[in-house]
């Protein structure tokens, strides 16, 4: 069995103003670095083998507050970045539906096979996760990582780990440094642990 603990990054200003986010390279804002250092105290205790992070700085900087309690280094994973929203990276949804409200129909009607203009199909976002998921269940019996990534990745790589269709993303919630838990067996993966946000009691969201 491996363990893999599912960390969302913390807040940005783009997540506190609602906007899409993609790959812009946004860091985290003052209440995401509080978020980040209160799961890297949560985490303190657990095994760690490694900590694997998105190369974006908001999970890079989420993935360093947890590794720093371990003494290890983040290993960054490219592949753990959010989808890629093209032209629409920092609109809001709102702002996307007065632009190009056709365009947006169709990519909300079938993400699966529809991109934002300069981004990538649900599809595709599926395809780089389910290598990553393949490489973490071969890791070894009895380890533990740390895979920090982004809202929606997260929610399709659960999909991915549960034999879920990708499209069924939008049925689980993650908040901004959240923990879940998977548990991969070589018959399948099993959720223990969901959105756990515990850890942010007391910090601000």
């Amino acid at each position: 069995m491996v363990r893999l603990l599912l960390v969302r990054h913390g807040q940005t200003d783009l997540n506190a103003a609602r906007r899409y986010q993609g790959h812009l390279p946004t860091p985290l804002n003052a209440v995401g670095c509080a978020q980040a250092e209160a799961l890297g105290r949560r985490l303190a205790g657990e095994p760690l083998d490694a900590v694997l992070s998105s190369d974006l700085p908001r999970a890079l900087e989420t993935a360093r507050a947890i590794a720093l309690h371990h003494a290890l280094g983040v290993r960054c994973e490219p592949r753990l970045r959010e989808i890629a929203l093209g032209g629409w990276e920092g609109l809001t949804f709102d702002e996307i539906a007065r632009r190009d409200p056709e365009a947006q129909a169709r990519w909300i009607a079938d993400p699966r096979a529809v991109a934002p203009p300069g981004g990538e199909t649900l599809a595709a976002l599926a395809e780089r996760l389910r290598g990553v998921l393949g490489e973490a269940a071969s890791l070894g019996e009895g380890r533990t990582v740390a895979l920090v990534s982004h809202g929606g990745a997260l929610q399709v790589f659960l999909c991915l780990a549960l034999g879920l269709s990708p499209a069924a993303h939008w049925q689980f919630r993650l908040d901004e440094a959240s923990l879940s838990e998977l548990s991969l067996y070589e018959a399948g993966a099993i959720l223990s642990r969901l959105n756990d946000c515990h850890h942010l009691e007391g910090v601000e969201r």
